[in-house]
């Protein structure tokens, strides 16, 4: 399994408050979600006017999938032109797992009807 995590570092030009910017954040953040169906909350810079960082994250099961879906996302960021990208950075973990599909069998437990010879 591989976990992606990313930070999006933007600049909201011209935003005179924070209910402003956080507008402006709030349409990225729920684009985001509903486009690329990843995890994104406000991560940084929640008491200024103008910088917002953003953090997102995807679960896959391979490097490219995930790498491809928050550098997709980052991109799509870009070319709202909502705000300026100051910078951006993506990391991928793997993280080990079990074999899942093994055969477990616990006492009393009755095999599935389709299981049945």
């Amino acid at each position: 399994m591989r976990v992606g995590a990313g930070l999006i570092e933007l600049h909201v030009h011209g935003s005179q408050s924070l209910k402003q910017k956080r507008g402006v954040v709030k349409s990225i953040v729920q684009r985001l979600r509903n486009r690329f169906n990843i995890s994104v909350s406000e991560v940084g810079g929640q008491e200024t006017w103008q910088r917002a960082v953003l953090g997102l994250a995807v679960v896959g099961v391979d490097d490219q999938g995930v790498r491809s879906r928050l550098g997709a996302a980052v991109e799509f960021v870009e070319s709202l032109h909502l705000a300026e990208v100051r910078d951006s950075d993506v990391e991928v973990l793997e993280l080990a797992t079990k074999d899942w599909n093994a055969e477990k069998s616990f006492p009393g437990d009755d095999p599935l009807p389709w299981e049945k010879e």
